[in-house]
């Protein structure tokens, strides 16, 4: 059954790396609870105790709000094939807003410089305890493949069409609480 521990094993490491969705958790002190599925692709295990994703521009920005008003964020990997596994990495996460230091640091040294059309952010989580679990109750699925809309919605609003969408859409938590985008854009017009 379950099993605790303070650090990424090398089997939940091969156990992570074969999965092609994951999924975050975040939270507020106050309103709603979000949960959202990400692309496996996307996931970069940086250490033992640290893992990021570059996460893509979206109808919401969520976990942002979350992670500036909180901190607290889970990812859940669960077994679609083979042997029946959950794992979650729990810990706090941080927002690295695209075009900062920070962000072109980590886009070089664990994305080869590549970014994914759409790209809004990076989400770095610093982990302090890895679970497993049985997940007899997750169903099998085949994967067919990835679906292309999300990238091709991105091409096709082009950079400009991103960053006023972002505005309009992703500045805010639907409770309201700021995500981070709308000062990005600020200090880099006044740069």
């Amino acid at each position: 059954m379950g099993k605790q521990c303070a650090s990424i094993e090398s089997n939940h490491r091969e156990f992570i790396l074969r999965q092609h969705i994951f999924f975050t958790a975040s939270a507020a002190a106050r309103g709603h609870v979000n949960l959202s599925p990400k692309d496996g692709a996307s996931l970069r295990i940086l250490g033992e105790n640290r893992v990021a994703y570059l996460d893509l521009t979206g109808s919401g920005n969520e976990t942002a709000a979350h992670l500036r008003a909180d901190g607290r964020l889970t990812l859940m990997f669960c077994a679609f094939e083979g042997a029946p596994t959950i794992l979650r990495l729990y810990g706090r996460g941080k927002v690295l807003s695209r075009g900062s230091a920070e962000y072109r640091e980590l886009l070089g040294a664990a994305f080869d410089h590549e970014e994914s059309p759409g790209a809004r952010q990076m989400v770095l989580l610093e982990i302090d305890r890895v679970q497993t679990s049985c997940g007899y109750g997750v169903p099998l699925f085949d994967y067919a493949g990835e679906r292309r809309t999300l990238k091709q919605w991105a091409e096709a609003k082009g950079e400009t069409g991103l960053e006023e969408y972002r505005l309009a859409k992703n500045a805010f938590s639907i409770d309201g609480l700021p995500t981070g985008i709308a000062e990005t854009r600020e200090a880099d017009s006044t740069q």
